[in-house]
């Protein structure tokens, strides 16, 4: 006679039942539940290729060879080249004249387009297409603009007698750097207006209108009311231009790829050149490694500065 031994299926299927319906009536747990897709996303997009890259910027690897562990020597090297601290120059003078630039013209465009004017939601629809125009494209067409020998603005200007030849505008280290910077702030303008204008329309109109019988004029209005109440939006517009800016890599490349003798290399072009072109992947990865202290430093700015109350009300704190 056999005895058949019945597996236990249903008491697993009821503690894992039970499991999920516990998880489902907490609200911690289904929060966690929620947030686990994103979890796994960045862990696999985000975290691994960071943590890969740390380890990168120790070794030797070269493409097509697997390096050692060689310790600080990529970053003693990086101390000891000119060439990456022209990058890191280049690097902090470009993000903060394109971030002042984005932000004065930004919030000045935001105000204009925050009044009643006609066809005001035409406009504001126009004033995107920097912002949406994939970078390339708008690389490209700077680089027609900024050509040496068939610059629209070259010939503008020497038509009405203000020039007597073209202008080399990316031939000269420091046209080069405006000019790209110039680019720059044409592609950045829209989000930082955009930005702006939405927290301008949460600024109740009845403080102004108060403050105007009070015989506050205009400037006086934009500086103690607009401007307090808009600083929160301002410090995280702010952080996401300046990082946005500062790991810039497409319109560099495609504009001068680094040149003229290495007068616009930002951080992230050098790490590419010289870890994919160049080969060196742990060179490159110490480069992009670097990058980090300064990037992690606007964050660092931009979160402290939300967290004081006094401060984000338009006081002195």
């Amino acid at each position: 006679m056999s005895v058949s031994a019945a597996p236990p299926p249903r008491a697993s299927r009821a503690s894992r039942g039970s499991f999920f319906e516990r998880l489902s009536q907490s609200r911690n747990g289904l929060g966690l539940l929620f947030m686990l897709p994103a979890a796994v996303f960045l862990l696999c997009f985000l975290t691994y290729p960071l943590g890969l890259g740390a380890w990168l910027g120790f070794t030797d690897t070269m493409i097509g060879r697997p390096g050692i562990f060689v310790g600080l020597e990529n970053y003693e090297y990086l101390f000891r080249d000119r060439v990456f601290w022209l990058s890191v120059f280049n690097t902090l003078f470009y993000t903060a004249i394109a971030s002042i630039l984005k932000f004065a013209l930004g919030l000045w465009l935001a105000i204009i387009l925050n009044e009643n004017l006609p066809f005001k939601t035409f406009f504001r629809a126009v004033i995107l297409l920097p912002w949406v125009v994939p970078t390339v494209l708008s690389a490209l067409a700077f680089w027609w603009i900024y050509d040496s020998q068939f610059s629209i603005i070259s010939w503008v200007l020497m038509q009405l007698g203000f020039i007597d030849a073209p202008i080399n505008f990316l031939g000269d280290p420091w046209n080069a750097r405006f000019s790209v910077i110039a680019a720059n702030v044409w592609r950045g303008i829209p989000f930082v207006a955009i930005s702006l204008l939405a927290g301008l329309q949460t600024i109740p109109a009845s403080l102004h209108e108060a403050a105007a019988l009070d015989g506050a004029t205009s400037w006086q209005r934009f500086r103690r009311i607009t401007l307090p109440l808009l600083t929160p939006i301002i410090a995280v517009v702010m952080t996401f231009s300046v990082l946005f800016t500062f790991t810039d890599f497409q319109l560099i490349y495609v504009l001068t790829k680094g040149g003229p003798v290495n007068a616009t290399h930002l951080m992230a072009t050098l790490s590419f050149q010289r870890g994919i072109p160049g080969g060196a992947l742990g060179e490159g990865a110490a480069i992009a490694v670097a990058m980090v202290p300064f990037l992690l430093a606007a964050i660092l700015f931009s979160f402290f500065g939300l967290q004081r109350r006094k401060w984000q009300q338009g006081g002195n704190d």
